[in-house]
């Protein structure tokens, strides 16, 4: 069996260590279920449970061929829409995705210890103090976890411990202010809390006031400090959703769910300000955006030369290319190949894009050409039901 394990090219020392592992795995009987090459690593998918789905779903998915093994139950836990993994590899965190918890408008957030088998062991369970969080991120020392409540319009941090498990809550702001559109923007919906590429900052999207916050990160402390004289507004009525920055540093893309648009800033890293540079539709030219129709995530290429952003209801994924300065032009609007594309994620080769269509209960592998960026629906899907987030491990 071990001479299926495509080690040639390993260092002397990982040679050795993985055929430790792997006949440790075979004395264990555990042989099938770990990653069999140094191409494969698990992916985990955050869904919203209800009849079939009961919480986090892990596969095995190979880097040189794109193929994904069958999802299998990693977590039962309810509606874990949105997940971050440690940058040690060691731990994954989800939030639930609720709107009352423990008699609070509160959803939760879960640690896990992740086996080697892809499954995850429990860890702690601590409430977001906001109703419908939706998104969290931690900082690259992985010190630090901050989360976003939608439907609480506030932002949470807490300090992470050394065992992987969530600390005492850290710092905690609510967001206050409404914008145009009397139907989603009343009142404030924080939407995506992610960090700077430099981890100095953290910008909150807030959909329902049409503005990007920025707090200062204190990593150490897990306090986050608000900046409002920083804070980017989009057009009245975009409602920003996620971001990305270019790997460069120097651009900053915001993610309309509103209108289906994405803003571009530059960014100037030193004073955590960001200037205006440009719009341009997620949807064809001379396409009008309907009603149905709205933004769910937006990717950068760790090339820096594509852009991705994905269109619910227009089913599509738009992919943009980049100009030596990060400007994006929309070149296709490739189908999902299923119903809502939700988040979407690109592997670390940067050779495939995993897409997950909520309302057809799939996650679809593409190729992108490395020359233009466009991507390619392969024969590869798996069936997970719900499916929302897509989170690659180390």
């Amino acid at each position: 069996m071990l001479c299926h394990i495509s080690a040639a090219r390993l260092p002397l020392a990982r040679k050795i260590s993985l055929l430790f592992t792997l006949l440790c795995a075979f004395l264990t009987g555990n042989l099938f279920h770990m990653p069999t090459s140094a191409a494969e690593r698990w992916v985990w998918f955050g869904t919203y449970t209800g009849d079939t789905s009961e919480g986090i779903y892990v596969s095995r998915f190979d880097d040189a061929t794109g193929k994904l093994s069958e999802p299998k139950l990693a977590a039962k836990i309810a509606s874990p829409s949105f997940l971050a993994l440690h940058p040690n590899g060691k731990y994954l965190y989800a939030v639930q995705e609720l709107d009352q918890y423990k008699g609070e408008n509160s959803g939760a957030i879960n640690a896990f210890a992740i086996h080697d088998d892809g499954t995850l062991k429990p860890l702690n369970e601590v409430t977001s103090k906001g109703a419908a969080p939706c998104q969290i991120s931690v900082d690259k020392t992985g010190g630090t976890l901050v989360a976003a409540n939608y439907t609480g319009g506030s932002v949470i941090a807490y300090k992470l411990l050394p065992d992987g498990s969530i600390g005492p809550e850290s710092s905690f702001h609510q967001h206050a202010g409404s914008s145009v559109n009397p139907d989603r923007q009343k009142e404030p919906h924080a939407h995506c809390a992610r960090l700077s590429r430099d981890q100095r900052y953290v910008l909150a999207c807030d959909l329902g006031m049409d503005q990007v916050l920025v707090y200062e990160l204190d990593a150490a402390a897990g306090k986050l400090t608000p900046h409002p004289d920083k804070s980017l507004s989009v057009s009245p009525g975009s409602g920003p959703r996620h971001l990305a920055f270019h790997p460069h540093g120097k651009k900053l893309y915001i993610l309309n769910e509103l209108l289906c648009t994405v803003t571009t800033f530059d960014w100037d890293a030193a004073t955590a300000t960001g200037k205006e540079q440009g719009v341009v539709s997620t949807l064809p030219a001379g396409e009008q955006r309907k009603n149905y129709m709205s933004t769910a995530e937006i990717v950068a290429h760790p090339n820096g030369k594509f852009l991705y952003a994905s269109n619910r209801g227009h089913d599509t994924i738009a992919v943009y290319a980049l100009d030596e300065t990060g400007v994006p032009k929309l070149i296709q609007n490739a189908l999902t190949g299923g119903k809502t594309p939700r988040n979407f994620n690109i592997d670390s080769s940067g050779k495939w894009l995993l897409a997950a269509n909520q309302d057809s209960q799939s996650v679809v592998v593409f190729a992108i050409d490395p020359a233009n960026g466009k991507l390619s629906e392969t024969d590869n899907r798996v069936t997970v039901d719900k499916p929302v987030c897509v989170v690659f491990g180390n």
